[in-house]
């Protein structure tokens, strides 16, 4: 018998759901009967198609779902048997889809809470999901005499073996890369080392640097390196190359001896520790402080601390995609409330939050690209997934430690403390009207981690300080780290923060083809001082390592 049989408290909303079923009987039949004459329509199509009829079309049906990348074989259009199920499941997802999307009257969050559950749900009955019932593996199983199948029994077992009993589906070649080979590769040292974070700093490539230094604070959920994939994607890389001297945070991926830390030690040991150790290291009095994602939340408490007490070590503060107001906070507030919050808590017998829990939530959110795709893949064709440095990393997980974790879900996504005034940091109380100063705010239109709506909000919250707010195209990643040469995605400015909500703000925005980062630099720049000569890595502190330092290269996989 489980601890808890219900551990993502999912029954309430199937509660509601089907409360708003009881009420709403007429829009249930209503549904119901146009579900009927769809399928009738579509089963038409398909008798005419295995009777030989050539100019039999399948008909349009517009609650059909979208199919994506998983039906693209050619039999599934192509045989009329195929063609059938694949059509009646996307006629089916999206009637279920759309029924529960607008259903009755049911409270937001629980609604929500059903949409995904019951999206990851029709996800799952994915007939590409099933052995005989996907043309592509059938015809790899007669071609190879069932050898995929045996490459991919071996690949499992190898992968429950990875995840120590549970099954850790790999996403991509877990032997292609290595941290500080192929990624994370910028030089640097390691100026400073404590329990909770390794700081590096990155040996400049050019003559002459920008006196005062830029920190970065990086998500703990996931290593730092993100920032500093390749050659090609490395923002670190493009910073140095612009003159700054980049310092950048290297969180330990925490076990037993993490067990006490909290917020406020992240904020203390961490973030203000690094901001103390890189002033001292370039002998200047205040620095730019960049931030990404959970590191942002972090950045928004200090600087709203800093703000209230007065104090000057931070000159300007970025943001990268980071949720400060948690009132509309995206498909992760579904795993949150008070019952999901005591769930974790048990599971945290040790002192943190495992790092494949943190994994399996965030791929949930795309169940069909980041677990079924690689269950046909993997286990099924017996393929080796494609070597690709951004699925490394994202499978590169990190614990959390039980304290952290449980104030950030208590305190921010249940019940949005700090927008709402009731956060305290260091015993002192802050709120998002207290941060100060010029602020760079960057949010991604395709972000499902952390919405653009909700990060302009924060945003607008932020009322004592001078924002220049940004939105990205792509999302939570791609939006973040697109290098100018790539030349892809563009952004949105519009200095007018007056604007309700984020759609009339777009309405007035003015868009640029390509990448923030240039924009982000001049604004920078302007925020950064003379020119000096370039530093030295470590010539004050010392150098304890060379970069990346030991910290990012722990793996909960491999302990």
């Amino acid at each position: 018998m489980p601890r808890n049989a219900d551990p993502l408290n999912t029954m309430p909303a199937w509660i509601a759901l089907a409360r708003a079923m009881y009420e709403n009987p007429k829009y249930v039949a209503d549904a119901t009967l146009d579900l009927w004459a769809d399928q009738a329509a579509l089963w038409q199509a398909a008798t005419l198609k295995w009777l030989g009829a050539k100019d039999a079309e399948t008909p349009d049906l517009p609650r059909r779902a979208d199919p994506g990348k998983r039906f693209q074989h050619k039999e599934w259009s192509e045989n009329a048997l195929f063609d059938y199920l694949k059509e009646n499941y996307l006629l089916t997802a999206g009637w279920i889809n759309h029924t529960v999307h607008n259903l009755g009257d049911m409270d937001p969050r629980e609604r929500r809470k059903a949409e995904f559950y019951t999206r990851n749900f029709v996800e799952a009955m994915n007939p590409a999901n099933f052995f005989a019932l996907n043309p592509e593996v059938l015809e790899a199983t007669a071609e190879e005499k069932g050898a995929n199948l045996v490459r991919g029994l071996k690949m499992m077992l190898a992968d429950l073996e990875r995840g120590k009993g549970q099954l850790l589906i790999r996403q991509t070649d877990m032997d292609a890369f290595e941290v500080g080979r192929d990624m994370a590769i910028s030089p640097g040292k390691v100026v400073f080392r404590n329990d909770l974070l390794e700081l590096i700093q990155y040996t400049p490539t050019t003559e002459k640097v920008h006196a005062r230094p830029l920190l970065i604070i990086p998500p703990w959920i996931n290593k730092y390196y993100v920032l500093d994939l390749n050659e090609k994607k490395s923002m670190v890389k493009w910073l140095v190359a612009q003159g700054h001297t980049v310092f950048m945070i290297s969180w330990v991926n925490p076990d037993e001896r993490q067990r006490d830390e909290t917020w406020d030690s992240y904020i203390t040991k961490g973030a203000i520790t690094a901001i103390d150790k890189a002033l001292e290291e370039t002998g200047q009095t205040s620095l730019n402080l960049a931030s990404y994602c959970i590191g942002g939340t972090l950045a928004g408490t200090l600087m709203a601390y800093f703000g209230k007490t007065g104090d000057k070590r931070v000159s300007s503060a970025t943001f990268f995609t980071a949720q400060l107001d948690f009132a509309d906070a995206g498909e992760l507030q579904v795993f949150v409330d008070d019952q999901t919050i005591r769930a974790v808590g048990e599971e945290m017998e040790k002192g943190y939050l495992p790092a494949n829990k943190m994994a399996q939530a965030f791929n949930m959110l795309r169940s069909n690209d980041l677990i079924w795709s690689y269950v046909v893949n993997n286990y099924m064709l017996g393929k080796d997934p494609f070597p690709f440095d951004l699925l490394y990393w994202n499978a590169d997980s990190t614990a959390m430690p039980a304290k952290v974790h449980h104030f950030y879900l208590d305190h921010f996504y249940d019940d949005n403390d700090f927008a709402s005034g009731r956060t305290r940091v260091l015993g002192t109380p802050v709120t998002l009207a207290d941060i100060k100063g010029p602020v760079y705010h960057v949010a991604t239109r395709e972000d499902h981690i952390a919405p653009a709506a909700s990060v302009y909000r924060g945003a607008r919250l932020m009322t004592k300080a001078k924002v220049r707010f940004v939105l990205s195209g792509s999302g939570h990643i791609a939006g973040v780290v697109n290098p100018p040469a790539a030349q892809k995605y563009q952004y949105w400015t519009n200095e007018d923060m007056s604007h309700a909500d984020i759609a009339e703000w777009m309405a007035a925005a003015e868009e640029t083809p390509g990448s923030w980062w240039p924009d982000w630099d001049k604004w920078l720049a302007a925020r950064s001082g003379r020119k000096v000569n370039a530093r030295e890595p470590g010539k004050t502190l010392g150098a304890l390592a060379d970069a990346p330092g030991e910290y990012v290269r722990v793996r909960f996989d491999k302990r």
